[in-house]
């Protein structure tokens, strides 16, 4: 299966290395105010299992599906809701968790339909943030890496949902997705 991988981009010790030090600064600057933590299926699956296990924290948990994708490579702008919360998020500390984000449509339509919601606050992590192919206006606070312009798979993320499950990130060769 790893013969449709280009080159590693991020090991196992990579993301590890990364994701500790995240819950770390989530956990100074959220004591005392459980935050809600929700996770954007199907992606983040990984990561936000990884990053929660980390925090020390007093939190709960969430779950929300939406897309922009289907099983493209580039965002299709048009943003659809799969899975909506479970839970009110009035009054609460929010953090959204994502993979990875490209144009930024997805976000932007996220947190705007959050934030009518009257949260107490908002904040965004992403494991992997694509600046370059800034569509939408979004602010990421917490980012694991910044990556470039490519198509990576592994640790939750997919192309038409094959490969999430590598323990890294790797660059997916041109060959398989532009056939």
């Amino acid at each position: 299966m790893e013969e449709v991988i280009e080159k590693i981009l991020l090991t196992e010790k990579q993301l590890d290395e990364r994701v500790t030090e995240i819950a770390r600064q989530l956990d100074e600057e959220y004591a005392g105010k459980k935050p809600l933590m929700v996770c954007i299926l199907k992606g983040s699956v990984m990561f936000f299992a990884d990053l929660i296990r980390k925090m020390k924290i007093e939190l709960s948990i969430d779950f929300m599906s939406i897309s922009s994708y289907g099983n493209g490579v580039k965002s299709s702008g048009e943003v659809k809701m799969i899975k909506d919360l479970d839970r009110k998020i009035e009054g609460k500390n929010v953090i959204i968790v994502e993979d990875i984000i490209d144009s930024g449509y997805t976000m932007s339509y996220l947190t705007k339909m959050l934030s009518a919601r009257r949260p107490e606050s908002i904040k965004i992590c992403t494991l992997l943030d694509k600046p370059s192919r800034r569509e939408a206006d979004v602010k990421v606070d917490y980012r694991g890496f910044e990556i470039a312009d490519e198509f990576v798979v592994g640790y939750g993320l997919d192309y038409a949902g094959l490969y999430r499950n590598f323990p890294y990130i790797g660059i997916l060769k041109k060959e398989v997705y532009e056939k």
